[in-house]
């Protein structure tokens, strides 16, 4: 822990301006608290001397030597998102990619396999099929409805499992127990991706699953301002990510960090609110002439109801997808005729947003690895805000029609 500016040695700034104004620094008002958390807007810290400098430098995530390494105020982040998730520690990263790539270089390398459902946000799927095999990894995908797929597809050598339940944008779910024992049995290190659902509809580390990320840039945020990812778990294997964190530069800046910090204390209420909307408008879309299917686990049916109810026990989370009669041609008509509606790539703002995935992940995914994620062409992936779902579903109907 680095000291406190008030017991830092005043230094001998003389009267000359260029002495002065290098040494200004805000020292908080004596005998007050602020009620928002600081922002330490700061690339790195001082010491008191050579010994204090020397342990700062030499202890992994301290949060006063250097912000790369670490940050009170993204210190003040990963604490909360801990707790919210029951685990004992966390790293903050500059995106969910970043967290992502950070764990699968923190245990796995040359020769080593990793197992992963095949249903994965298309950003996962491309680290695992483009840059994993570069780095002497294999990988395979399996049916993450088949629980026992990731036993039969394990390997002597499988040192990761990366799960995302619900899965983006089909919304499919994982069987987290399941899967967790048997990577426990084999001891092999488990991580899932809880963006869509958050730490309030589910957390994944009292089922067993040992790390937990987060695209922080969604819901943890809440406002569509900052880019951010999050890892948590227990504290000796979120360490083994920071290091790899801090080598690949994939650290917050202390001000993105902020903003998480800022948006967590409004989450429970969004949450609640997206969750009620988003089952208003998924029960009204599953009757509407237009629509196909509606994938959304809150729906009493939907084939994983009863497993959306004991992993979810809260909601089912504010994001849904949706599939429009007539393919391609006609989901992409509806979209163009959306009012209310922004078209987006992202999701967990105030605003409801709505996106195609065939068409955007087109960019991120070749023709064939596309087909193996199963995406209907006429599928779209609807955001919830925060608006009046009255307002939302004359927006959808209007558009459909």
């Amino acid at each position: 822990m680095f000291a406190h500016p008030d017991s830092w040695p005043e230094p001998s700034t003389g009267s000359d301006p260029w002495t002065l104004l290098s040494h200004a620094a805000v020292t908080p008002p004596e005998g007050s608290v602020p009620i928002a958390p600081p922002l330490y807007q700061t690339a790195a810290f001082s010491a008191e001397d050579a010994e204090g400098f020397a342990r700062m430098a030499t202890t992994p995530m301290h949060e006063g030597f250097y912000t790369r390494y670490g940050n009170p105020t993204t210190r003040a982040l990963e604490r909360a998102v801990a707790a919210l998730e029951g685990s004992t520690a966390a790293v903050a990263t500059a995106s969910g990619m970043g967290a992502i790539t950070a764990v699968l270089l923190a245990f796995a390398g040359a020769g080593d396999h990793i197992l992963a459902q095949r249903l994965l946000y298309g950003g996962t799927t491309g680290l695992l099929t483009r840059l994993a095999p570069r780095l002497g990894i294999t990988v395979d995908l399996v049916d993450q409805d088949d629980t026992a797929a990731f036993a039969r597809a394990a390997r002597p050598n499988t040192k990761l499992i990366l799960l995302e339940s619900p899965s983006n944008p089909l919304l499919r779910l994982t069987d987290l127990a399941g899967v967790a024992a048997f990577a426990r049995d084999r001891g092999i290190v488990t991580m899932i991706d809880n963006t869509i659902a958050t730490p309030l509809n589910q957390r994944p580390l009292g089922f067993g699953i040992d790390l937990v990320m987060h695209s922080a840039t969604k819901y943890l945020s809440g406002h569509g301002d900052v880019s951010a990812g999050i890892v948590t778990g227990r504290a000796d294997l979120v360490e083994r990510v920071w290091h790899e964190a801090h080598l690949l530069g994939a650290t917050p800046d202390p001000f993105a960090s902020w903003l998480v910090l800022r948006g967590l204390r409004t989450l429970p209420m969004r949450v609640a609110r997206q969750n009620t909307t988003a089952l208003a408008v998924a029960r009204h879309l599953a009757a509407h002439p237009r629509i196909t299917a509606v994938h959304y686990p809150g729906l009493d049916g939907h084939p994983q109801r009863d497993l959306a109810r004991r992993q979810m026990p809260e909601g089912a989370g504010g994001l849904l997808s949706f599939e429009v009669a007539g393919g391609l041609d006609a989901a992409e008509a509806m979209m163009s005729r959306l009012r209310l509606i922004r078209r987006s790539a992202s999701f967990g703002t105030p605003m409801t947003v709505a996106v195609h995935p065939a068409a955007m992940w087109s960019a991120m995914m070749t023709p064939d690895q596309l087909t193996l994620t199963g995406l209907p062409a006429g599928l779209i992936r609807l955001g919830l805000g925060f608006e009046d779902p009255a307002a939302i579903i004359a927006d959808l109907d209007a558009a459909l029609g």
